[in-house]
């Protein structure tokens, strides 16, 4: 009898050891995983890696994108194996807090997380982000091939063209090399811990930059804006600004080559207005404008939609009764996602603005839905300076 009872805690034991090391060696095997691609059997994820300060803040931005399945909050950059947190927030390890992001790039592209990136972030301070301070909370773009790169170094240059910043852009592109997750409780902790991360954002000076920052601002107008402040220093009367004005207007209501447009917008801009894509609804520029004005396509500038004639459609995107200029807007038949819709896109710019539905109020019975990033907006206090005097009484 003992001498069975000592046969099975041996065989006991030998499992219970034999299970431990088994899980060791998963928990390292999937560590080890490339982490270029995943496929979790409902098709291929594509994985990006980012650091924005705070990884609680970015993997709850980055994590509300369409079609981003998982964001991972962990630790990379540095020389320390297996860090813990306390060992990355004290510094000297070289790591930075990241998040890897594990989207579907049939639904959003990598160009498109980097602009959601740039607009989450502070990427001309090299000396963390907002109050944390420190290399471990620096800002980078970590590329696993040479297509990120690529895309990666061109983003980050159109960004300094914008010229929505008045400092360079900081913002390290680096290879990847290892990536280390962080602790359990730090994962989801935006939903986990929901409190404490609303105390601890809304005192961050985060949110507070990103609003001052973005707001109303795009490339061309910050664009115009420059060219009207060298005419002024040059000593141009106001009627040969108008002239000037005018004629780079007119000039402008055709379509650049494609070199020029990618120069021109930002990458969710081109994949809008250029390949027909759409922007995220609640989640983009004008769709709760309430300012007076007028909009006009962010490629050619042509006069589209009034403030007067938007309305509140609960759709999450801009949406108006009627267009503008009727003779700037065309419609064609779009047979895409498996249903008939009407598209519009422009006339000269022959940008995709979004499409038209029979579902709106009053007078019209149209709902023209469409989408920020084919847009620009001039206030009623500019169309004069604009250009676009003609549309000031009709509003």
């Amino acid at each position: 009898m003992k001498t069975t009872l000592i046969v099975g805690a041996v065989i006991i034991t030998a499992g219970l050891i034999f299970g431990y090391f088994s899980l060791v060696d998963k928990k390292e095997s999937v560590m080890e995983i490339p982490m270029e691609t995943m496929n979790d059997g409902m098709g291929e994820f594509e994985v990006a890696t980012f650091a924005g300060g705070c990884f609680w803040c970015t993997e709850s931005d980055l994590e509300k994108v369409e079609g981003v399945k998982d964001a991972v909050s962990g630790y990379t950059g540095g020389h320390k194996a297996n860090p813990s947190y306390k060992e990355v927030s004290m510094g000297g390890t070289g790591h930075t807090e990241a998040i890897q992001v594990h989207y579907d790039p049939k639904v959003v592209t990598y160009e498109e997380l980097l602009d959601v990136l740039w607009r989450h972030i502070d990427p001309t301070d090299a000396g963390g982000q907002f109050v944390d301070r420190g290399s471990q909370y620096r800002s980078e773009v970590f590329y696993h091939n040479e297509s990120q790169k690529m895309k990666a170094m061109a983003s980050k240059k159109a960004l300094g063209e914008s010229m929505v910043f008045d400092k360079p852009i900081v913002t390290p592109i680096t290879k990847i090399e290892k990536f280390y997750p962080a602790e359990t409780y730090h994962q989801d902790y935006y939903k986990k811990s929901s409190l404490k991360y609303k105390f601890y954002r809304s005192r961050s000076g985060r949110d507070q930059f990103l609003k001052k920052t973005w707001t109303n601002k795009n490339e061309e107008k910050a664009h115009m804006m420059k060219e009207e402040t060298e005419m002024k220093e040059s000593g141009m009367m106001k009627s040969e600004m108008m002239d000037k004005s005018d004629s780079m207007l007119m000039s402008s209501w055709s379509k650049p080559d494609d070199m020029e447009i990618k120069k021109m917008l930002t990458p969710l801009q081109y994949n809008v207005t250029q390949e027909e894509g759409t922007e995220r609804p609640f989640n983009n520029e004008f769709w709760d404008n309430k300012e007076e004005g007028i909009y006009v396509d962010i490629v050619s500038g042509e006069p589209l939609f009034s403030s007067k004639d938007k309305f509140k459609s609960g759709t999450g995107w801009p949406s108006f009764t009627r267009p503008l200029e009727a003779d700037y807007i065309v419609e064609k038949t779009d047979g895409s996602l498996f249903m008939k819709r009407t598209e519009v896109r422009s006339k000269n710019g022959d940008s995709h603005l979004g499409h038209v539905f029979n579902d709106g109020p009053e007078p019209t019975g149209l709902r023209y839905c469409i989408n920020s990033a084919s847009l620009r907006f001039i206030s009623k206090d500019e169309l004069e300076s604009k250009g676009y005097e003609k549309y000031i009484s009709q509003l």
